[in-house]
């Protein structure tokens, strides 16, 4: 484990914790993270961190801001005094940096609080992090990101229904705990391109993406949405929305909660097709839980009545 700052990098558990409360990190975020804090108070160059956290993946350098973004906001560091920026050239992690390491020979001393304390000197390098007692790793969560919904339309000034849209999935979406959702700012970037799904993935790190369009004639409106697995290309669910425009935010919230609630099932549907291939210790927890999942998204669609297109 590495402690900066009242934060801790915890290497065995792939997790950051606050204080007591653990905060999510995308896993390039992760890694781009532990790459800084194991090397701190030195100038790490783009080119550096580009080769260590995409290897043999060609990918901008929005992606490596992006990340540096997000680990900012996850550790309060708004004024870069953690993560300095060296113009034009990369990196450096100018906090002081503990490293503490526990075996079965030397374990952290508890703190009167309970907590764990910092390790003596004597063992703070060298070795494999092991908490005793530590609670045993998070399931693998997919991670989804929705890229902007093309506007179809004539109208370019139409573009804020389409991007409402989008803002709204992914505001759907974040209330599912099981789901890992790519935050806005990082899906954003691809709007108006033409992208390779694959490639989205990799530089996101999204197991899924979710990608549509938004057409609007008169008072009518139709939206179509789809679900790809971002590892094999493959479509997993496709829908379309066809709807009387009276009142647009009303329409927004209906048919981004409907493809919501498909969407989530869907994902949960192709996590299951996925669990054998996860290691024999837990898959089967997963599988079970996926389906439990899925039932309870089942039964909320039908409590509200969820309405796909043309139904």
């Amino acid at each position: 484990m590495f402690q900066f700052e009242g934060n801790t990098l915890d290497i065995g558990r792939n997790s950051l914790q606050i204080g007591n409360r653990e905060v999510a990190l995308r896993r390039k975020s992760f890694e781009l993270l532990r790459y800084l804090v194991e090397n701190p108070d030195r100038l790490v160059t783009r080119e550096e961190l580009l080769k260590a956290i995409w290897p043999n993946v060609v990918v901008t350098d929005e992606s490596l801001t992006q990340c540096v973004s997000e680990i900012r906001q996850a550790i309060g560091d708004g004024r870069q005094a953690i993560i300095a920026t060296v113009p034009g050239r990369g990196y450096r992690f100018a906090a002081p940096v503990v490293r503490v390491v526990t075996n079965a020979a030397a374990t952290v001393p508890a703190s009167p609080s309970g907590s764990a304390g910092v390790a003596p000197a004597s063992i703070r390098a060298g070795g494999t992090p092991a908490v005793p007692g530590a609670a045993a790793p998070q399931l693998d969560r997919p991670s989804v990101a929705v890229l902007p919904f093309v506007n179809l339309s004539s109208d370019p000034q139409q573009d804020y229904f389409s991007d409402g849209i989008t803002e709204d999935i992914i505001t759907e979406l974040s209330r599912f705990s099981e789901l890992i959702v790519i935050a806005r700012n990082s899906s954003f970037q691809y709007k108006g391109k033409a992208v390779d799904i694959r490639q989205v993935g990799r530089e996101l790190d999204a197991r899924y993406v979710v990608e549509g369009s938004v057409r609007r004639s008169g008072d009518r409106i139709r939206i179509v949405a789809q679900l790809i697995d971002a590892v094999t290309d493959a479509h997993r669910w496709a829908e379309r929305y066809d709807r009387e425009l009276h009142d647009v935010f009303a329409v927004e919230d209906e048919v981004a909660r409907a493809i919501v609630t498909t969407l989530a099932a869907h994902v949960n549907r192709a996590e299951i097709e996925r669990a054998p291939l996860k290691p024999p210790a837990a898959w089967e927890a997963y599988e079970y839980y996926l389906r439990g999942a899925e039932a309870l998204f089942l039964y909320q669609n039908r409590r509200t009545g969820g309405r796909s297109a043309g139904r």
